[in-house]
């Protein structure tokens, strides 16, 4: 199990995005259309994961479907941009799914979804949520399995110009969330991941450090993603 990108809820355009990332000499590009659900992103990848960008396309739409994302994004964005969530990826969303539920853990089930590219392109995936009410409560990881090994995806997006090289020298090191009580909470992921708890309210997966620390008053949520650039 290891982060596969995190989430920034905004009400700009994939376009304003990816010039407002470039005039600070970062490269971002638009992701595309997710045609179901009214949204579109945008994406900067680095070396062990990416971030997106997301934001409603098609309000009318965005507001009628059930999709936990989606909703997520509705009502977080009514009170202000932020980061919402991260995704993890795992190797068979199936057994993995099987594996949470007899822990106890409700689920959307394993959903498809798919997301049309600038160039047409239809890349598809399996997502998988904890099915928990929309609060101001912070919300579980969403999980992953993409239609295509990492190898052959990452390959495309060298070959595209989505992940350059300067990119590749940057990681995501740390996802630091505020919460109410970090104790409960990140014994309840780590419940959830099949993980341990570190010293300081803190889980490692393979490829990111998971930190919970403690506020008083607001939403619980993703408060800051740490990215870094290797030595």
């Amino acid at each position: 199990m290891k982060l596969d990108h995190v989430v920034y809820f905004t009400n700009k355009s994939p376009e304003e995005i990816v010039t407002e990332q470039r005039n600070e000499g970062k490269h971002a590009v638009v992701g595309g259309r997710h045609e179901s659900w009214g949204t579109h992103n945008a994406l900067m990848y680095v070396k062990n994961a990416y971030v997106e960008w997301l934001s409603v396309e098609r309000p009318e739409l965005a507001s009628e479907v059930d999709h936990p994302l989606t909703r997520l994004l509705l009502h977080d964005i009514s009170e202000k941009e932020g980061w919402g969530t991260l995704c993890l990826s795992v190797n068979d969303i199936g057994l993995f799914c099987e594996e949470i539920e007899n822990k106890g853990f409700k689920t959307s089930g394993v959903l498809d979804a798919q997301r049309r590219t600038t160039t047409g392109e239809l890349k598809k995936w399996k997502m998988l949520f904890i099915d928990q009410p929309i609060s101001n409560e912070l919300p579980y990881p969403f999980f992953i399995e993409w239609e295509e090994a990492d190898e052959v995806r990452y390959a495309k997006l060298r070959e595209e110009g989505t992940l350059i090289d300067d990119n590749e020298k940057l990681f995501v090191e740390e996802c630091v969330f505020h919460v109410e009580d970090p104790l409960r909470d990140t014994g309840e992921w780590a419940v959830l991941l099949s993980q341990k708890v570190g010293n300081h309210d803190d889980i490692e997966l393979e490829n990111v450090r998971l930190r919970f620390v403690g506020h008083e008053g607001g939403k619980d949520r993703l408060h800051e993603v740490v990215i870094r650039t290797e030595a």
